[in-house]
C-alpha cells in the first residue's frame, strides 16, 4: 500500500509517500519512495521535492493557498518528472495519513476522516489555534483532490498521551473548569514518543508491557514523556505546547503571576505576553543571540559567550529536572531515550545532560556518545550502567504510514 503522508503548517506542506504492508510492519521493510516540502505557501513558495534514489528537485512557483501545495505535490508524484517506483497515476496512491496536532479528550487513536471526524477537529481548534486550522486545510484539500475513493486517515499527536491518569493530567485549578472547557494537560510529540519507544522494545526484543523508558524530544521544540509498561503516564507539554522543558523559543515552564505582573509593569496585552512566551523566549530569549542549539554550542566554543552557555546550561538542567522527576514517579526506569533534532545528534547536550544523572547509575560511555549522530542508533552508555540511554532517530511520517495502512485495511492499531 502506498500512504501519502501529509505534514501542514501554518505556511509550509510537507509530505512523505511511504510504501508499507502488514509484512513491512512487521520485517520493518517499509519503502519511503518520495519526500519534500512547500514553504512559504501563499506567497512565492519554495519546492524541495525528491524521488527514492535521486537527487532532490528544487523549484519556486506562486501558490496561493495550501489547496495549491497539495494539487503541485500530487501532480509531481505522478509525472515523468518524478518516476517514482509504482507511482504512476493517481490511484497508485491508496490512502492519505494526515498529522493533526491536537485531538482533545475525544480522538484517543487514529481514525478514518469523515465529516464527523472533521467537525471533531474543527471543535479543537480552539485548543491548537496554530495548529489544527492548518491540519484542516490539507485534509479539505486532500479530500477535494483525491475524491472519496481515496481513504484518509488522521493520526493525532495528542493520542499517545491519552490514557495518562488523572494524577498526571489535572491542573491544581477549580475542578468545574476542567469540566466546563477542558482545560487540562494534553501532551504533545506523541507520534514521536511512541516511535522510539516502540523502536527501543524491538531493539531489545521486549514486549510492550515490558517497557519502562523516560523517552526525551529534544528539538526546536521540546518535551519529556514517562513511558510506563508501554503507555505514556506523563509528559511535560501541557494544555499548549508551551508547558515543561526549555524550548528553541518557548520558555517552559514559569510561575503563571509572571504574566499579570508583565501586564502592569511592562503595559503588554494577553496576546502580546502569549508572544513573547512562544516565540522571544527559552534558549533565545536567555542567550539574546538565537534559538538554534548549534549556533549556541558554537558561540561558546569560538567567543566563550556567557549568555550562550548559560542558556545550554538551564536548557540541559531543565531536561535532568524532568527525568528526575519522571524516574520518581515511575518507580524506576529502564532508560532514557534521545530523538529529536538536538537529541539525535548534539553529543555535547547529551553529554551534558547524562553528566547529572550518575545518582540513578547512568555511567555514560564517552565514545559512543560521540560516535552517535546523524541517524545513528544505538546505547551510549556502559554495560554496567544500571539506567541506560539510547539514542533514537524519530520516524514521525512512518508511523503516520503505519497507522494509516492498518486503519484502512481493518489491522488493530497497537494498543
Amino acid at each position: 500500500m502506498n500512504v501519502l503522508v501529509v505534514n501542514c503548517g501554518s505556511s509550509s506542506v510537507k509530505f512523505q509517500v511511504i510504501a508499507t504492508d502488514k509484512e513491512s510492519i512487521a520485517k520493518d521493510s517499509d519503502r519511503r519512495l518520495a519526500r519534500g516540502i512547500v514553504e512559504r505557501v501563499g506567497s512565492l513558495s519554495l519546492i524541495t521535492f525528491s524521488a527514492e534514489g535521486r537527487p532532490p528537485h528544487k523549484d519556486e512557483a506562486p501558490l496561493k493557498d495550501h489547496r495549491a501545495a497539495v494539487d503541485r505535490i500530487i501532480r509531481w508524484l505522478v509525472s515523468e518528472q518524478a518516476r517514482i517506483p509504482g507511482v504512476s497515476r493517481l490511484a497508485d496512491i491508496h490512502a492519505v495519513g494526515h498529522r493533526v496536532v491536537h485531538g482533545g479528550e475525544r480522538f484517543k487513536a487514529s481514525t478514518f476522516i469523515d465529516a464527523k471526524v472533521v467537525a471533531g477537529i474543527e471543535d479543537c481548534v480552539e485548543l491548537a489555534p496554530l495548529h489544527n486550522p492548518a491540519n484542516l486545510k490539507g485534509i479539505r484539500a486532500a479530500r477535494e483532490l483525491f475524491g472519496s475513493g481515496v481513504p484518509q486517515v488522521a493520526v493525532f499527536d495528542t493520542a499517545f498521551h491519552s490514557a495518562m491518569p488523572e494524577t498526571a493530567y489535572l491542573y491544581g485549578i477549580p475542578y468545574q473548569l476542567y469540566r466546563r472547557h477542558k482545560i487540562r494537560r494534553y501532551g504533545f510529540h506523541g507520534t514521536s514518543h511512541r516511535y522510539v519507544a516502540y523502536r527501543y522494545r524491538r531493539m531489545l526484543g521486549l514486549a510492550k508491557d515490558k517497557v519502562d523508558v523516560i523517552s526525551v524530544h529534544l528539538g526546536n521544540g521540546c518535551s519529556a514523556c514517562a513511558i510506563k509498561k508501554g503507555v505514556s503516564v506523563n509528559t511535560s507539554m501541557g494544555f499548549t505546547p508551551l508547558e515543561g522543558l526549555l524550548m528553541g523559543t518557548r520558555s517552559g515552564d514559569i510561575d503563571a503571576s509572571i504574566v499579570e505582573y508583565l501586564s502592569l509593569k511592562e503595559g503588554m496585552s494577553l496576546s502580546e505576553i502569549d508572544g513573547l512566551l512562544n516565540k522571544q523566549s527559552g534558549l533565545l530569549g536567555l542567550s539574546g543571540l538565537t534559538g538554534d542549539m548549534r549556533d549556541l554550542l558554537a558561540e561558546v566554543a569560538d567567543n566563550r559567550d556567557r549568555r550562550a552557555g548559560l542558556a545550554i546550561d538551564i536548557f540541559c538542567a531543565r531536561v535532568r529536572r524532568y527525568i528526575g522527576a519522571y524516574f520518581a514517579d515511575m518507580g524506576g526506569a529502564q532508560a532514557v531515550l534521545f530523538t529529536g533534532g538536538i537529541g539525535e545528534n548534539s553529543p555535547e547536550i547529551r553529554r551534558r545532560v547524562c553528566a547529572g544523572l550518575d545518582c540513578l547509575g547512568l555511567k555514560l560511555d564517552a565514545r559512543r556518545n560521540e560516535t552517535l549522530k546523524d541517524g545513528g542508533l544505538g546505547a551510549i552508555t556502559k554495560p554496567s550502567s544500571a539506567l541506560k540511554a539510547y539514542v533514537i532517530p524519530t520516524d514521525e511520517e512512518l508511523l503516520i504510514a503505519r497507522d494509516a495502512c492498518r486503519v484502512v485495511s481493518g489491522l488493530p492499531l497497537p494498543g
